[in-house]
């Protein structure tokens, strides 16, 4: 049965825990995060990549990046070449030949001109190993987000992952996701001598709640000893009340929106019902009527503390929990290099 090592244990400390490495001089960063730049993130001032570097600042982040999905407007807004800033996104492949499901890469350290290259490259090619190739070529840091997250209506191809995971050199322990697939990408990262980043993937402003920690004056220095093996991932808190948390914020700065910049920016959930549901209050003019607004968010906002949403979100995951913990049980034990022990 699948279970996760002694050493894999090892790698999770609480900030408490955290806090010698930090006094030597080890540094710390959440690698994927989210601002009002993606499509999915709620059109706030508070979500600003201004405000949330300021935010990132506040809680000791040494390295800040922001990893929007497909768009590095950020960093027109922020500047290209600020040292208190490092690049990044969040890019969307599907390569229906090699994969055949959505995968989402962060990639970091970029200019805008690789940027625009590598992105085209993912569109029109489509093959996801040429885009790695790209990485690799110009001396990139990337990272295989969530491995075991699918997007929906897509259908998951799990074997594509096991190889697609061996030509990554770190794997990301995501607090949005299950903590059971969480613990899959540990096993990933273990059988083929991986690094590991645990992110806060916050579409809500949380930037840092958790982090990594690592030696390296640069970025590029702290990123090649994750690869290396050598950090931790810092977490003070279970996955279910983050995202508890992260549900309940993440009403109140929808229901917080204005419809202007909601339509300007282009927002959407990803959830046809809910945006159904944004659109109708509208079109009638519910939102500016701020007794009605304030009673229902409220009322959300006391069903998504509960705990419930979150409870009913891991009980659907679970049949798909079962079939990838059932592929994992099947594979010989090996280590990096290919034994078996």
């Amino acid at each position: 049965m699948f279970r996760r090592s002694d050493i894999d244990e090892q790698k999770i400390i609480s900030s408490d825990g955290a806090a010698e490495y930090l006094e030597n001089g080890w540094s710390r960063a959440d690698l994927h995060v989210h601002s009002c730049c993606s499509y999915d993130v709620p059109p706030s001032r508070s979500m600003h990549p201004e405000n949330l570097l300021t935010k990132a600042k506040k809680r000791d982040l040494d390295f800040v990046t922001f990893t929007d999905h497909d768009t590095v407007k950020a960093y027109d807004l922020l500047g290209w070449k600020r040292d208190d800033l490092t690049t990044g996104v969040e890019l969307s492949i599907k390569d229906t030949n090699n994969v055949g499901h959505t995968v989402h890469i962060n990639v970091f350290g970029f200019d805008r001109q690789q940027y625009r290259e590598f992105n085209s490259l993912a569109e029109k090619e489509g093959n996801i190993y040429s885009v790695i190739e790209y990485f690799r070529d110009n001396g990139l840091p990337y990272m295989y987000n969530h491995p075991f997250w699918f997007q929906m209506g897509d259908k998951p191809n799990i074997d594509a992952i096991f190889e697609l995971a061996r030509h990554f050199p770190v794997i990301e322990y995501n607090m949005q996701d299950l903590r059971q697939k969480n613990l899959f990408s540990m096993d990933l990262a273990r059988r083929y001598g991986k690094g590991m980043a645990v992110t806060t993937d916050s579409h809500t402003g949380s930037i840092g709640k958790v982090y990594t920690i690592a030696q390296g004056d640069d970025f590029h220095d702290y990123f090649t000893n994750i690869c290396k093996g050598r950090y931790l991932m810092v977490v003070d808190e279970p996955i279910w009340k983050h995202l508890t948390r992260e549900t309940s914020a993440w009403i109140e700065l929808v229901f917080s929106m204005e419809k202007q910049i909601r339509e300007e920016m282009g927002f959407t959930t990803g959830v046809g019902r809910i945006d159904r549901l944004v659109n109708l209050f509208d079109k009638y003019g519910l939102s500016n009527h701020h007794t009605f607004n304030n009673t229902t968010m409220n009322i959300m906002q006391l069903v998504s503390r509960s705990g419930l949403p979150v409870f009913l979100y891991m009980l659907s995951k679970q049949p798909q929990v079962s079939r990838i913990g059932k592929m994992f049980n099947a594979l010989p034990q090996t280590t990096p290099d290919g034994n078996l022990f």
